[in-house]
């Protein structure tokens, strides 16, 4: 049993398998959908969250169409901006938000720090997004292979400057990876995943913007991981099921 486990582990960061079945018929995925309403998506989070994986189906199977990205649309978004979703991803260059989602301008408003791990000004960039733009879903985005996540793995007895702290804060993460026993490379990618449903469960609880909204079910928060080899993003399914809406049907 654990070695079918692990290796639905590895398939699954490899991209070989796409979103869950279960993700599927909660939101209602269509098979051969690769495109979802902008105004819709604004309007409803549920959508919005189909909107991001249909881009990223585009992408991960070469058929981006790189939306809103002239200089026109520039111009257009220059007295506001209404994005559909916040993404807190990590700082890597190798995960260029709007490339992999296939979004454009005024679609995403993103803030990346290393391990996407949040302090005060993220907290306060991330409530701006909800209480100013009205942006009503939150995806936190982690990455296969992140170094943030691999440095608090290897704990370093001296971590230069402020590296530190995010070590600290990716540390619980690791600490519970560490506990599968498993090689360096199977351990570091449930690191990345529990890093995210450690950073998605923060915010959930957040006061006092974030938790009032959430469990209002006014905003959604929910998690994912890009992998770099496939170019497709997992969204992971228990922060998908236990979404309000989702959690009162059972």
């Amino acid at each position: 049993m654990k070695n079918i486990l692990c290796l639905f582990m590895l398939f699954s960061s490899f991209g070989l398998f796409s979103q869950t079945q279960k993700i599927s018929e909660l939101l209602k995925l269509e098979k051969n959908m690769y495109f979802a309403d902008r105004d819709s998506a604004y309007a409803d989070p549920y959508y919005g969250l189909k909107k991001l994986i249909y881009g990223n189906k585009r992408f991960a199977e070469n058929k981006s169409i790189s939306p809103r990205q002239t200089d026109e649309d520039l111009r257009n978004t220059e007295l506001g901006q209404t994005p559909f979703a916040t993404i807190i991803g990590c700082a890597d260059s190798r995960v260029p938000n709007e490339i992999i989602f296939d979004q454009g301008v005024g679609d995403l408003f993103i803030t990346r720090t290393a391990g996407q791990v949040m302090a005060e000004a993220s907290y306060g960039t991330i409530e701006y997004a909800v209480a100013a733009l009205d942006t009503k879903l939150i995806v936190v985005l982690g990455h296969q292979s992140c170094g943030a996540v691999d440095a608090a793995m290897k704990l370093p007895e001296n971590p230069p400057g402020h590296v530190v702290t995010l070590i600290n804060a990716i540390k619980p993460a690791s600490l519970k990876a560490k506990q599968s026993n498993l090689s360096d490379v199977e351990e570091l990618d449930i690191a990345v995943h529990e890093n995210v449903r450690e950073q998605v469960k923060l915010l959930r609880n957040l006061e006092p913007l974030l938790s009032r909204k959430y469990q209002a079910g006014e905003t959604l928060i929910v998690g994912a991981v890009y992998n770099m080899q496939s170019g497709k993003v997992e969204f992971l399914e228990d922060t998908i099921t236990s979404l309000p809406k989702f959690a009162k049907a059972k």
